[in-house]
């Protein structure tokens, strides 16, 4: 088995994206126990059922689908569990924070752009498997 360096060339703009997609999940897990007790309260104030268990599971998907998007491993379904997840975060600053856009301000344009980006990587890694399915149903 050979390793792939096509998925780290610094010259394709898809890699650049989908790694710093990657990286930026990893100040958010970090924050998620080094202010755990504040994330903790932000999580039980967005009403969050078991808001504890909430917390490890966001830091695991967010620790996961940040791995695999540095690396390029299974980037079809971290993709899409990253965004989930971003939505997920984008519900609970509405609910806590009302409409602010503002992410500097409490609100929620950071990670619905960072959402959004995950959706497009997402949109690309199925593009081919969606294609060669449809060719294949056709023939």
């Amino acid at each position: 088995m050979s390793f792939d360096h096509s998925r780290f060339d610094p010259l394709n703009g898809d890699n650049i994206i989908r790694i710093s997609a990657g990286l930026f999940m990893f100040p958010h897990v970090a924050g998620k126990f080094f202010d755990h007790a504040a994330v903790l309260g932000f999580f039980t104030k967005a009403g969050f059922p078991m808001p504890e268990f909430f917390l490890y599971l966001a830091a695991a998907t967010e620790a996961l689908a940040g791995i695999c998007l540095v690396l390029g491993l299974h980037t079809r379904f971290a993709a899409p569990a990253a965004a989930g997840a971003l939505i997920v975060a984008t519900g609970a600053l509405f609910e806590v924070g009302g409409f602010k856009w503002l992410w500097n301000k409490g609100g929620f344009e950071y990670p619905e752009f960072w959402a959004l980006i995950c959706l497009a990587i997402t949109a690309k890694e199925w593009k081919p498997v969606i294609r060669r399915r449809l060719v294949d149903a056709r023939a």
